[in-house]
């Protein structure tokens, strides 16, 4: 943690390297950086969640060792006070066991609520939609880092369980399709999003996590294709609506990425653009392991390291799901993989480029 002495000298530096006379509120600056320096980190919040799961678990056993099931209003009418004690705990104060108690107390309310719906015979669509619902209520009324990534999350498991329990496993691909495009306007736009409202710069980080992980559900559904073929199976014709739409983002990425590289010639972008097709264009078979790469790519773009590590390790997943999946022929893999393999090596290679350059400067 920086001292006052360490920010004074940091604005002096500032003040020297100006020609211009430059003026700073000292006393605000540190205090806010103060302030940011306390906030949790990345692994707490994950912690808190993990743990208000664990909790809910085991004080959802006890309500229905004590016999509430029996009651479908009992459970209506405790889980709703409940889901709105977890969304509004947190604007009391911020605190890592208060944290735990609003993840907690959340969680617990949807499965009571959607305990006592079901056993009111309550079709499990409208259930679903009442989930998302709510969850979209909280996610603009709660400005929590925690109840945002619940929130996120649920509206988009409400959605993929609709796809699944109404058999309608190709909508699967426009799921994935929108996912990807929205992930891409998020990257892409962080700091105009940021900076536009003070309610999206509060919701931006809890958001962007919750769909990386709903965009990696999607594609786990979509590469387990011998588990939805068990369930009734989604038309393989349609495989590539999905891959088309995350290789046009990924080429979209890569025009962001000639600036950061100093790539400027159009000879060489059209050389990268035209190498990058050909090298994409088999996992259009896979559109998981072109997700997990588009993924790495937006994390490498915004220097966003959670989900540069998270892609790394879908990516090796997919690739090894891939490998042993019995649709496709081992000269299809092994297209895929080697095209896979090249476009992170030159990946590489153009950006270690870069930075030796960077470095002789």
């Amino acid at each position: 943690m920086r001292t006052k002495e360490d920010i004074k000298q940091l604005l002096d530096s500032l003040q020297s390297a100006s020609d211009k006379d430059l003026k700073f509120n000292e006393e605000k600056i540190y205090k806010a950086y103060e302030k940011s320096d306390n906030q949790q980190s990345l692994a707490i919040k994950i912690l808190s969640i993990f743990g208000g799961i664990m909790a809910s678990c085991l004080f959802i056993a006890f309500l229905f060792i004590t016999g509430i099931y029996d009651s479908e209003w009992g459970l209506l009418i405790l889980g709703i006070p409940i889901i709105i004690f977890g969304a509004l705990i947190t604007k009391v104060t911020d605190n890592i066991l208060l944290d735990t108690v609003s993840i907690s107390a959340y969680i617990i309310g949807f499965v009571l609520v959607g305990a006592g719906l079901l056993q009111m015979e309550t079709d499990e669509n409208l259930v679903s939609m009442i989930f998302i619902l709510i969850a979209v209520s909280a996610l603009f009324i709660v400005r929590s880092y925690l109840i945002s990534f619940i929130s996120v999350l649920i509206i988009c498991g409400g959605f993929l369980f609709l796809i699944m329990s109404n058999k309608s496993f190709d909508l699967i691909h426009i799921y994935i399709s929108l996912l990807a495009l929205i992930l891409t306007f998020i990257y892409l736009k962080e700091a105009k999003l940021i900076t536009f409202n003070k309610a999206f710069s509060q919701l931006y980080d809890s958001v962007r996590i919750a769909l990386i992980f709903c965009f990696l559900a999607g594609l786990y559904l979509l590469g387990k294709n011998y588990r939805l073929d068990y369930i009734g199976g989604y038309s393989f014709e349609y495989l590539g609506i999905s891959s088309l739409v995350i290789i046009l983002a990924i080429l979209y990425v890569i025009s962001h990425l000639f600036e950061m590289l100093n790539i400027k010639k159009n000879e060489h972008k059209y050389a990268i653009y035209a190498l990058s097709v050909l090298i994409l264009l088999p996992t259009i078979f896979a559109p998981a392991i072109s997700g997990a790469i588009l993924i790495i790519l937006l994390s490498f773009l915004v220097n966003y390291k959670t989900s540069l590590v998270i892609g790394v390790v879908a990516f090796i997943y997919f690739v090894s799901q891939y490998y042993y999946d019995l649709h496709y022929t081992l000269l299809t893999k092994s297209i895929v993989l080697f095209c896979s393999g090249i476009l992170f090596l030159g990946l590489y290679f153009l950006t270690h480029k870069k930075l030796s350059s960077d470095e002789k400067i």
